[in-house]
């Protein structure tokens, strides 16, 4: 069974921060909120952590997955950035954004599409997510949760540990969810595509 970690949305407490990072450490799958809805995580060392996320949302190896960053410092070791992309993608972050980018040596070949050798990046605006990620000291692989056959992200986190009591190992409820997932903006080739229109501000990102 899944454990529920009920945290303050605008002062999340230390104790219970550190609760998820300890699960998080020991290779733990949660549940968690982001300023679009909520995704699944885990470490990115944790191999079994990504194969459950794909085997939960029903999805192939084809998947993009996202790399959830503290900051843009962070997020520029991970992916290769140009010019033109670091000044666009820095205005709009943190944000509701996911921005899909080659990967850096420094992420493993299982996280990255196999064909084109990217991953999504974002920094999201979010209270618990930006206290997690600096007590967890690393970014966090991540996808959205939205489970086959269903089109949104969950915002609730009691039907989550309802739903998925023995597929994830913590939920973490925290205040009010929105429901719209991120604008996802693909910059592999050197010139931004909006792939998905979401809470983001598409208009910024297209000619």
């Amino acid at each position: 069974m899944a454990r529920f970690v009920d945290i303050h949305p605008d002062n999340p407490q230390p104790r219970l921060l550190q609760q998820v990072v300890d699960a998080l450490h020991d290779d733990a799958l949660i549940a968690y909120p982001t300023d679009s809805g909520y995704a699944l995580g885990c470490r990115i060392g944790n191999r079994d952590g990504r194969d459950r996320i794909l085997r939960i949302r029903g999805l192939d190896d084809r998947h993009h997955f996202t790399l959830v960053c503290r900051d843009f410092s962070q997020l520029g070791q991970l992916v290769h950035v140009d010019n033109a992309a670091f000044r666009a993608i820095r205005a709009a972050t943190p944000g509701p954004y996911t921005f899909i980018l080659p990967g850096m040596p420094e992420v493993p070949r299982r996280l990255l599409h196999p064909k084109k050798k990217t991953v999504g990046v974002r920094i999201p605006d979010h209270v618990f997510v930006q206290a997690l990620l600096e007590q967890l000291g690393e970014p966090l692989l991540s996808s959205t949760l939205i489970l086959p056959g269903e089109t949104e992200a969950r915002t609730m986190g009691w039907e989550i540990k309802e739903d998925l009591d023995h597929e994830v190992d913590l939920v973490v409820e925290c205040g009010e969810t929105p429901a719209e997932p991120t604008t996802v903006v693909d910059w592999s080739d050197g010139v931004p595509e909006v792939v998905r229109r979401g809470a983001g501000d598409p208009d910024r990102f297209e000619a």
